[in-house]
């Protein structure tokens, strides 16, 4: 029998939750348990797919590295403290470790696969498919100096493994076999440059392995928190850390396009770009748990994405901060579990949502408070957001939730326009030496608070609901006491949380709202549990005084964790499987923040 066919896994059910992530800070790639790269962008996180096997089938790219009789491995976890991954496998041969990490890098990404025998004689196979341009392209592959070079259009990358192993062409993908004794290791360095350049200087991987583990260690050594569950609130930490684009200090909402919400669905989404939304969240987790420098760097990014007319201030930006992220349709992928269409870009970016101006305001007052250093045009550039909002703030909008159903007046948007003046007018009351339009901007947050009250609260259920005049109901509603809209003990807000949690709850956790509600978000078929929204939940129900209830929510939430501490965007309680993007910034800020919630002071113990 030939190797190739010895080695070919049986096919799986490939769930989310089977994936790990690797990263250099600039992209990430997904792991899976059969020891499988099934998910890279090269050479950022928006980039083409060059492995999109994750949205289709093993012709659309792939790098699996296993025992040439295994299917999905023994066991596998992260370094302590680190992002490198080890993933074991046992055989009737003996046991074999293989060590995926991608090095901070110098010229240009690396991935490395150090392959290492533990015991006995295991003999392991490689498998490397390339397929450029999310699976549609296949490379020219040829033999350079112990390399094997794969070349398309812009795209070049070179692979060479340390010691040299027998390397061969088949089935349009390159194979590599040998084995591997105890104590012995062969390390496979696969490297991206674009193809019109020189192939840049090697990395010793080995080395490279040291130096990850070290300043991994270094990084998770400045974290703040030490109460309960100080593992997990430090792998989302190292997630959120994952997450960020070096270069400037944005962070991606996730790694992946289009994993859906719903298996066979079609609410698959791009979400490898910068949301404004998440602003305050993430500045708050980054401060509490003592990443000043990143919470400065994230600081600085949104003021440079914003900066411009605050009549074309967008949802989201690209890593940078561009501006333009068209979606279309990639119709050759078949999708995650057959969910359809496969969409690359993202045109939520177009949407009108007023609340984005509260984030921002929000934002930049909560790191002027932690004393992080103010840029000049930092001010300037709120004065313009609340000139806009003066006149803006009475037109309906899309909402927090990206809605396609039509423009509505929603109430999370209205409160957040407060927000924007409520931080505008503490700022000029907290720092004499700004200048600002004061009066007009108490009488603004007074004026948006009277009419919430009235047009978005419903008497007869004692809590606000989702727009103006509804009955639904929506989670962003349970961020009204933490944006200090109204006191917590507000009996408004403790009726709200009620009704949420009687209304929306699924299977112990949140959805966002009702995607049966006619019209309101203008998509077929339904979402799981969304995790942001079910921790939010566990913070109001901490703050209107039932602590107890809250730790047993966030227990349960904790509990949902895949096996190396990873948050998609949602859960089906159902079939217990995690649903979207994946890993997911969202989930990850809500367990921080949460923990710091619950348990801050506490030691763990």
């Amino acid at each position: 029998m030939a190797p190739w066919s010895a080695g070919k896994p049986a096919p799986v059910d490939r769930r989310i939750e089977d994936y790990a992530l690797i990263g250099d800070e600039q992209t990430a790639a997904l792991v899976g348990r059969d020891g499988s790269i099934d998910w890279l962008c090269l050479p950022r996180f928006d980039s083409a797919a060059c492995f999109a096997r994750l949205l289709g089938e093993e012709d659309h790219g792939h790098w699996r590295i296993a025992p040439r009789s295994a299917t999905t491995c023994t066991r596998r976890g992260y370094r302590p403290d680190t992002l490198v991954l080890d993933t074991e496998w046992e055989t009737a041969e003996g046991t074999v470790r293989v060590t995926d990490l991608m090095p901070q890098r110098e010229h240009a990404p690396d991935v490395v696969r150090i392959v290492e025998g533990v015991s006995g004689r295991v003999t392991v196979h490689s498998t490397l498919r390339l397929r450029f341009d999310y699976g549609s392209v296949i490379p020219w592959m040829r033999r350079s100096g112990g390399h094997r070079v794969a070349v398309a259009g812009p795209d070049s990358v070179w692979l060479r493994s340390e010691p040299s192993v027998r390397t061969w062409g088949e089935d349009f993908g390159t194979h590599s076999e040998f084995t591997v004794a105890e104590g012995e290791r062969v390390a496979f360095v696969l490297t991206w440059h674009p193809s019109h350049e020189r192939r840049p200087p090697l990395v010793d991987p080995y080395q490279a392995l040291r130096s990850s583990v070290t300043d991994w260690r270094r990084w998770t050594a400045r974290c703040t928190y030490h109460g309960p569950h100080r593992e997990t609130v430090v792998r989302s930490l190292i997630t959120l850390k994952a997450l960020s684009y070096e270069p400037t200090g944005g962070i991606v909402a996730a790694a992946t396009s289009s994993l859906p919400e719903e298996l066979g669905g079609v609410r698959n989404w791009d979400y490898r770009f910068c949301w404004l939304r998440d602003s305050t969240l993430t500045l708050g987790a980054l401060l509490a748990a003592g990443y000043h420098k990143e919470a400065e760097r994230w600081r600085d990014w949104l003021v440079r994405a914003v900066a411009g007319d605050p009549a074309d201030l967008q949802i989201m930006y690209g890593l940078a901060g561009e501006r333009r992220l068209p979606e279309f349709e990639l119709d050759w992928l078949p999708g995650f579990a057959g969910s359809r269409p496969v969409r690359v870009g993202n045109g939520a970016v177009d949407q009108l949502q007023l609340d984005v101006y509260g984030e921002v305001m929000d934002s930049l007052s909560l790191a002027r408070t932690a004393g992080l250093p103010t840029k000049p045009h930092m001010w300037s550039i709120q004065c313009a957001l609340m000139k806009f909002l003066e006149k803006a703030w009475r037109q309906p909008d899309e909402g927090l939730w990206e809605v396609r159903g039509g423009r509505r007046h929603f109430v999370h948007s209205k409160v957040l326009v407060w927000v924007a003046a409520d931080r505008a007018v503490r700022t000029l009351e907290d720092h004499a030496e700004l200048k600002g339009e004061l009066e007009k901007w108490r009488a603004l947050r007074d004026e948006v608070h009277r009419e919430v009250c009235e047009k978005g609260y419903d008497p007869k259920r004692n809590t606000f609901t989702q727009y103006y005049g509804s009955r639904e109901l929506d989670a962003s509603l349970l961020l009204i006491p933490r944006v200090g809209f109204l006191p917590p003990d507000d009996p408004r807000v403790v009726g709200t949380v009620d009704a949420i949690r009687d209304d929306l709850g699924h299977g112990g956790f949140l959805r966002r709202y009702d995607t049966d509600a006619i019209g309101v978000d203008g998509m077929p078929g339904g979402e799981g549990a969304f995790l942001a929204c079910s921790f939010w939940l566990a913070d109001a129900l901490h703050m209107t005084g039932r602590t107890d209830e809250a730790k047993k929510l966030f227990e349960r939430l904790v509990g949902l964790v895949n096996d190396v501490g990873l948050l998609s965007e949602e859960y089906d309680p159902e079939t217990g499987r995690q649903l979207g993007n994946f890993p997911q910034a969202f989930s990850h800020i809500g367990l921080v923040n949460t923990a710091l919630t619950l348990f801050d002071g506490e030691q763990a113990g």
